[in-house]
């Protein structure tokens, strides 16, 4: 969990129990109850999962209630865990992807989340099939219209407050709002509708990772029993529901679905983060018509104040022919202002993005042609079309750093054109087979770089004191 997220809840005396005991159930226990889970998800017709903390411990974001987990060290008085990347830099854990993988199958119908880390939907999980009861630390909604704006940073406030941002659609503009709850907002019937529907509807409720005990988000599984359902825990503490549930597992989350997955003869696929930025290069004749001045700007999709955090610097040069100074650009926002002489014939801008901490390639090279005619090239195919074409490419050939151009637009006045890009940030694969926990990143050395792509005038490449009545529910 975000320690900032953690820092900005109200302050509260009771948080239920912390420190408690982990169990771990013996190997061929283990073995014996993974095999019975496989068997009930296989014959399921309903299954539906409610995650907790547990399951994103294995990537390096702490808990609330283990051993060391946040208010336990609180508790005892104990210097907080420091975070090893930035939060939104973390990436879905073994157990994140094998849901993705449930949910194309068929399998899994429905998932509810008490997690704020975003990874279920930047995992992959559709958002209709998502109810995330606690809200999502990178997702701002606008409270007239609706819409919902999941962001590359972490939002400022929390506890359903107004943003600096507003809504970017056509005839609203309101003012947004962050979406995770602090301790007294109530859970919003948005998320809490589908979610007890489903667990009605469920033949199994599989919890992972989840301490089941503060109300009323841990008596949601409980809501298959009436129809015939099946509770499956699988947690290293006991809870209160343990008694009823049909099946309790005492083990590592990502291990025990891990063995699931190989049991139903299924991979854990791999997970490709795909980030978006924009250039702006926008122009002006000089008084004297002989020059071109112009700027070029590397920026956030997210609005002109918005941060750009996968960045860390750019190194921008320019073709051999044109003299001209290289720079480098260090603080946001990332912009470069320039002359040319109007007669200049077209040039090359390469710009070497260094990547910040969390990203899985040190570097990419784009190279921009200028000529200073806007163009009216259009992106003709869907930017999730362009997105997801980009995600296969990187899987079959696993090089971090490699774009897709999915939107271009030109504005006159000021005489200006917009590209907009997806990159490859992240790749990571999964080893399941063996029923290894374990993700095995794709590092830097193991990583091919894409150190240049030309981008031409279409698309670059063608194929939330805790209360006891309903605005208790943080785990």
């Amino acid at each position: 969990m975000s320690l900032g997220y953690a820092e900005k809840l109200s302050v509260i005396e009771d948080v239920g129990n912390v420190g408690m005991a982990e169990y771990f159930d013996p190997p061929h226990v283990f073995q014996e109850k993974v095999e019975r889970l496989a068997g009930m998800i296989q014959k399921s017709k309903h299954l539906v999962v409610f995650t907790g903390a547990g399951i994103s411990t294995s990537i390096g974001i702490p808990d609330f209630r283990g051993p060391k987990g946040i208010w336990t060290l609180q508790r005892q008085g104990k210097a907080l865990p420091e975070a090893s990347l930035p939060f939104h830099r973390a990436t879905p854990s073994p157990t994140h992807m094998a849901l993705v993988e449930l949910e194309k199958a068929g399998l899994l119908k429905f998932l509810i989340s008490q997690n704020v880390d975003g990874l279920h939907i930047r995992s992959g999980i559709p958002r209709e099939k998502l109810a995330e009861l606690h809200g999502n630390s990178f997702m701002e909604l606008c409270p007239s219209c609706g819409a919902e704006y999941m962001r590359d940073f972490e939002i400022e406030t929390i506890g359903l407050k107004e943003t600096a941002r507003r809504c970017s659609k056509a005839g609203c503009c309101a003012k947004l709002r962050d979406t995770v709850l602090d301790w007294e907002d109530a859970l919003p019937r948005k998320e809490m509708d589908p979610a007890e529907k489903h667990c009605k509807m469920a033949d199994v409720v599989l919890c992972l990772g989840t301490s089941l005990q503060i109300t009323p988000a841990c008596n949601l599984p409980l809501k298959c029993l009436r129809g015939g359902g099946k509770i499956v825990i699988v947690n290293l503490q006991k809870t209160p529901k343990d008694k009823k549930a049909s099946l309790v597992i005492h083990g590592l989350v990502d291990k025990v679905i891990a063995g699931v997955m190989n049991m139903l003869n299924m991979c854990i696929p791999p997970f490709v983060r795909i980030d978006l930025f924009q250039i702006i290069l926008t122009q002006a004749l000089s008084l004297d018509k002989k020059y071109v001045n112009w700027t070029l700007r590397i920026a956030s999709v997210h609005g002109k104040q918005a941060p750009l955090p996968f960045v860390r610097s750019v190194e921008v040069s320019f073709s051999e022919s044109l003299n001209m100074k290289a720079a480098v650009l260090h603080n946001q926002p990332l912009h470069l202002k320039r002359r040319t002489v109007r007669s200049t014939k077209p040039f090359d801008i390469i710009l070497k993005m260094n990547f910040s901490p969390g990203c899985k390639c040190l570097y990419t090279k784009l190279k921009i042609p200028v000529d200073f005619e806007v163009s009216t090239d259009v992106v003709k195919e869907e930017r999730d079309s362009i997105i997801q074409k980009l995600k296969d490419r990187a899987i079959k050939d696993p090089c971090c750093g490699q774009t897709a151009v999915v939107e271009r637009r030109a504005i006159l006045v000021p005489k200006s054109e917009v590209i907009v890009h997806a990159i490859v940030t992240n790749i990571i694969e999964y080893g399941s087979s063996s029923g290894d926990s374990e993700a095995s990143s794709l590092g830097n050395v193991s990583l091919k770089r894409k150190h240049e792509v030309k981008l031409d005038s279409g698309i670059s490449w063608k194929r939330t004191k805790a209360r006891k009545q309903n605005s208790r529910h943080r785990r």
